[in-house]
């Protein structure tokens, strides 16, 4: 299928690995030219010069943390009407929320609300004006099934969706569409990472925890990265105009509902 979104100018955060990445790949491929940020500008040019060689896209790189001013300026100086934007950032640590200051409350709902909403606010004019708009933001399964240990990103992310849900239906008349792409347990870094510790603690090897993960999983296996990236170029795309202010969960039906 050809998502009608060549040519198309796009902004992909956190895209160095992972989710981020693979949404940047995706969209490459369909023929969008990217602007890249992440904060370690080693691994973000590594993975601009693989997108350029796989897809023969135009990728700028532009290092720096997003979820400062300076760095968001950047990010915009480079690409300041983008015809997409993939809002991505990292969460806030586990633990218990007892532990947590007001510090590290503020650094989390920076990163994963205020970011997202500002990069939105600096670019949302131009995509109503233009008449096309595609905005996803990538949050977590977390937000319909909420994580304990995880505390500080289930409420900064659960923010963001009701901010969202409101934004959307007044800007889609415009032909410009938001919505949430919902990770569940994805073959990510921070995944294994997360079972590397896990495996510490628990006795066994990291490799059995992932396989445990996946065993428990409705559909036998955790996430491929690159089916992510599919997910987010198609709601990026054209024919996705009907599709406003959703929270589309990819979990492999973890989350157990009728109604999604």
């Amino acid at each position: 299928m050809d998502l009608g979104i060549g040519g198309k100018r796009a902004i992909v955060c956190a895209a160095s690995k992972g989710l981020g990445r693979a949404s940047a790949m995706a969209l490459a491929h369909e023929g969008v030219s990217l602007v890249i940020n992440a904060r370690g500008a080693a691994a973000l040019e590594e993975t601009a010069g693989v997108i350029r060689a796989a897809t023969g896209a135009s990728v700028m790189a532009v290092a720096g943390d997003i979820t400062t001013e300076a760095g968001r300026a950047a990010v915009l100086a480079a690409c300041p009407e983008p015809d997409i934007l993939v809002n991505n950032a990292g969460g806030p640590p586990a633990g218990d929320f007892r532990h947590w200051s007001r510090e590290d409350w503020i650094k989390a709902v920076d990163a994963n609300m205020l970011t997202p909403i500002a990069l939105i606010r600096a670019v949302i004019d131009g995509m109503i004006a233009r008449r096309f708009g595609r905005i996803v933001n990538i949050t977590s399964a977390s937000v319909k099934s909420p994580i304990p240990s995880l505390g500080m990103s289930n409420g900064a992310r659960a923010g963001l969706t009701g901010f969202i849900g409101g934004l959307a239906r007044q800007v889609a008349r415009h032909n410009v569409c938001i919505n949430n792409l919902l990770p569940g347990p994805f073959l990510t870094d921070r995944l294994r990472s997360n079972a590397v510790e896990l495996a510490a603690s628990s006795g066994r090897t990291p490799e059995q925890v992932l396989a445990d993960r996946a065993r428990t999983n409705p559909a036998g296996r955790v996430g491929d990265p690159e089916e992510f990236g599919f997910a987010c170029a198609f709601l990026c795309s054209a024919h996705a105009g009907y599709i406003v202010g959703q929270n589309l969960l990819l979990d492999g039906g973890a989350y157990n509902s009728s109604l999604g």
